[in-house]
């Protein structure tokens, strides 16, 4: 027969899995002689039944209550020695108040009278007897909540009492009665049989499991392959019995800042939910050194044992019946990030875990609230949420409104420091706009679409896909329902949680300690992968370099032509109408950009640079409006006719698979050969500015390549190019080392990969583009229909977040195989948004690739995801 029930003390191999959360807690607590209720657990594996529980459960039910009474010297439902108890749900990942609780519960007019002969203490009878009312009566009986609240004041009210613990025990009766003719009249009667009253919470217990909070909390938080819920039936002991008595809740070490120091609350002549609903202001936990010193003693030694034994600080119950210690509850504590990485530190050198223990503690998404300034969050509860949308790039922005990129340009230069742009989505010539503004907001967009890639790799704070606002950038205003603001409102955007505010919430710099950087080193001893950045421009990849990057593995060349005047030399080489005129305007960007690639170079001196090649459609950086027209007519001495039809003849109806990348190479190659260089001249002159300069090498990247031809055509272009200027400069190819590779980011570049690589030094896996080509959606438009994908399951994650392993995984996986079959030695990385997601950071590692690429503040999840990738792979080898 299948066990479904077991004492706390009495299954051979506890597991969350089997016996939940807090079922794990109470057995591990058990085994260990700590002071612990004696109960039972009814497993996971009995909440698919929901209500309609087999006969051998009950049967199973009915056997263990039987060895709890005898136990407890007391019998449940006896009038005379009553014991009562509470029933608690317990998953295997911690869902705090989640789901259902039911405390007092065998309580009744005869047992209640049997319990206040017994302890002599009437009050605390009745005050027990009309909790367990209030909590069955909503928790079982689906009561709200509040209709208890409103008689329960009202008789407070009625008697000029403040407080639950000033109403007398006759007081309380009145109460009890209150609650027994709301009953009636919501419900019917109140059953008044334990072992009823027994089986209807063990039902609602299960029933919780689905519950609209539980599953939204689920899907918040991303759990997922949980069979349900276990079911704890334990001994009641009593907080509320008087002045000592009380209970509590406690974390082993500060969980906000890692503290080590005994962290929690607690009440005198209190129950659990009291310190949870706020009715009363609790104590910290120090105070009960003072009111109940021998009872605190033993608990600040229940936390070095637990703490011991687990391994990890720890999340605890516990209450106090007349002076003596029972804990209800222990579990690994939730925690700030820099608490996380304070922990870890510090129990290693405490002796308590290993330096891969402490690595695989930490979150990797959760650091980088280590990297950006963040929201007050006691001044944020002053505000009211204005529109939510897309937590795109983290941080916290304070600015007024500017509707256009030229708008935060023109408001900038003249001294004002604080402007966000608010635009419908972003384009590349937002560029300086969105380098100038303090944050940004979009109203259109995902978490992949211009703006948030920028943003992220600037660092910058952004919100997108915020559909609440509508923005206006013809009459500069934002409308939220019938609110409007305009260029001198300030707004508040909180990248880390989506929330947009109007006014000024209080900023708080991120504070960085030594032990972050400790657990970045220690990532550095295990990880195998390389972590680059993506980074075009000298802060950004000082900033990167900061965080440990190991070179640059994207560089977008496109997003140079877009600062300062380049503009008009990049509009000119594209209408130019032959090549000579073309050639004129490429010599005025040579310089330009020989100067940003000499900035990347010094910046990142003994690393390597991965330089792409121009990406986007030319279309992109076309003039838009009639007066951009007029002032390019002017530069270029032809008519403003002549520029509209040159600008209407470059129109492309789906750019994203149009005239862009190698194809521009291809039929423009002058342009082509003014990148390389560029990229050449300027490393051959930053070695020849000191002896010895330490150039690691450069890669030329050739970008949306999807045929051997492609790349045998560039390569030779770029390699002709290369080698001229090395002669030019009397420097050799082991001075000034360079490769030439390509982006792949087209499934027929991954099919073909072992031709390809006859031509190709490196492959770099552009997963962005990759994933639209191969799924066929588009990034910016996928936003409509992923969220109702993700929803019917056809997705587990956005594909544009996480990546899609079984599909575009496996064109890398084939791709990496192909071309190293080919050439062995063959360079891999991947430089699209996933370098930064641990899950996509652990398949790079799992499939064999040499380094990832992200953006600057994601390079330490990148770091920390790589350690635990190869420990993961350590460990199950074992």
């Amino acid at each position: 027969m299948t066990r479904y029930v077991f004492m706390f003390d009495e299954h051979p191999n506890p597991s969350k899995e089997i016996l939940g959360g807090k079922g794990y807690g109470l057995a591990v607590m058990s085994k260990i002689g700590l002071p612990v209720p004696y109960g039972f657990t009814i497993t996971t594996e009995t909440c698919k039944y929901g209500k309609d529980l087999p006969e051998d459960v009950v049967k199973q039910i009915d056997e263990h209550l039987i060895k709890l009474e005898k136990s407890s010297g007391k019998k449940f439902g006896d009038p005379e020695n009553p014991l009562l108890v509470s029933v608690r749900s317990g998953a295997a990942v911690s869902m705090p108040g989640m789901m259902d609780t039911v405390l007092n519960l065998g309580l009744n007019d005869d047992t209640r009278a049997g319990l206040a002969k017994k302890t002599n203490n009437p009050r605390f009878a009745a005050d027990s007897y009309r909790r367990f009312m209030q909590m069955f009566g909503n928790v079982v009986m689906e009561i709200e909540h509040d209709k208890f609240e409103k008689e329960l004041n009202t008789i407070k009210n009625k008697h000029g009492k403040k407080l639950d613990t000033d109403l007398t025990t006759e007081e309380l009766d009145e109460v009890i009665v209150a609650y027994r003719a709301l009953i009636q009249k919501e419900r019917g009667e109140f059953p008044t049989d334990p072992k009823k009253q027994l089986r209807m919470a063990i039902d609602a217990v299960f029933s919780s499991w689905m519950n609209p909070r539980a599953i939204a909390y689920r899907k918040l938080n991303d759990i997922r392959g949980l069979i349900g819920t276990a079911v704890n039936v334990q001994m009641m002991v009593f907080g509320n019995t008087g002045e000592t008595s009380g209970t509590g809740v406690g974390f082993t070490r500060n969980p906000s800042t890692g503290e080590n120091v005994a962290y929690g609350e607690y009440l005198l002549n209190a129950q659990g939910e009291d310190v949870v609903a706020g009715i009363r202001t609790p104590h910290p936990i120090s105070v009960m050194e003072k009111e109940l010193p021998d009872t605190y003693k033993q608990l600040m030694d229940v936390f070095h044992k637990l703490e011991e034994h687990f391994k990890d600080m720890q999340d605890l119950e516990f209450t106090v019946e007349e002076g003596k210690l029972f804990m209800l509850q222990c579990r690994s504590g939730k925690r700030t990030a820099a608490a996380a990485v304070r922990i870890a530190v510090e129990m290693v050198k405490e002796g308590l875990i290993t330096k891969e223990d402490a690595i695989m503690r930490i979150e990797p998404n959760s650091v980088t609230q280590l990297l950006f300034p963040q929201l007050d969050a006691e001044d944020k509860k002053k505000f009211e949420v204005l529109a939510k949308g897309l937590p795109a790039s983290p941080g916290a922005a304070i600015g007024k409104l500017a509707f256009t990129a030229e708008e935060v340009k023109e408001r900038v230069s003249a001294g004002e420091k604080d402007v966000l742009l608010c635009r419908e989505e972003t384009c590349p010539d937002d560029i300086e706009g969105m380098n100038l503004a303090k944050g940004i907001v979009t109203a259109r967009g995902g978490m992949t679409s211009h703006a948030a890639v920028v943003a992220r790799g600037m660092g910058k704070c952004c919100v997108c896909g915020c559909g609440d606002l509508h923005i206006d950038a013809a009459t500069k205003t934002i409308s939220v329902g019938s609110k409007k603001f305009g260029p001198s409102d300030f707004f508040t955007l909180d990248g880390s949680t989506g929330q947009v505010y109007a006014g000024k919430v209080q900023v708080k710099d991120a504070e960085v300690s030594g032990n972050f950087e400790t657990i970045l080193n220690w990532a550095n001893e295990f990880k195998r992968l390389g972590v680059r950045t993506n980074a075009e421009t000298e802060r950004d990849a000082k900033k990167a370099r900061e965080f440990g990057a190991e070179g640059i593995g994207l560089a977008r060349t496109e997003h140079m032509f877009f600062q300062g005047t380049r503009i008009r030399a990049v509009r000119e080489m594209i209408l130019s109408e032959n090549v000579q005129g073309r050639e004129v305007a490429l010599a005025k960007l040579l310089p330009l950009q020989k100067g940003d690639f000499k900035d990347l170079f010094t910046v990142n001196e003994g690393l390597p640079v991965n330089i792409r090649l121009l990406d986007p459609p030319l279309h992109e950086f076309l003039p838009q409006t009639p007066a951009e027209m007029e002032e390019m007519s002017k530069e270029m001495g032809v008519s403003v006719e002549k520029i509209k039809v040159l600008c209407t003849n470059m129109h492309e109806t789906n750019p994203m698979l149009g005239f862009r990348g190698c194809r521009l190479g291809v039929v423009y190659p002058e342009i082509s050969r003014m990148q390389v260089r560029a990229i050449m001249e300027a490393a051959c002159e930053v070695v020849e500015s000191r002896a010895d300069f330490n150039f690691k090498g450069v890669e030329i990247m050739i970008p949306v390549l999807a045929h051997m031809e492609e790349m045998k055509m560039l390569r030779e272009l770029a390699v002709g190019v290369a080698n001229k200027v090395l002669e030019e400069h009397k420097l050799t190819i082991e001075r000034v080392p360079y490769t030439v590779g390509v982006m792949m980011e087209l499934p027929r570049a991954c099919i073909r990969a072992d031709d390809i690589a006859q031509y190709a030094d490196f492959f770099s896996f552009g997963t962005n583009d990759l994933t639209q080509t191969t799924l066929g959606y588009s990034r910016d438009d996928a936003g409509k229909f992923i969220p109702l994908y993700l929803e019917k399951g056809i997705y587990e994650k956005d594909p544009f977040q996480v990546l899609d392993q079984n599909g575009v995984g496996e064109l890398i996986k084939m791709s990496v195989t192909k071309g190293r079959t080919t050439k062995p030695n063959l360079k891999c990385g991947i430089c699209g948004e996933h370098g930064g997601e641990p899950s996509s950071v652990e398949f790079c590692h799992r499939v064999g690739l040499n380094y990832v690429s992200c953006s600057p503040f994601r390079v330490p999840v990148a770091r920390i995801a790589a350690a635990q990738a190869a420990i993961k792979e350590k460990r199950a080898a074992k």
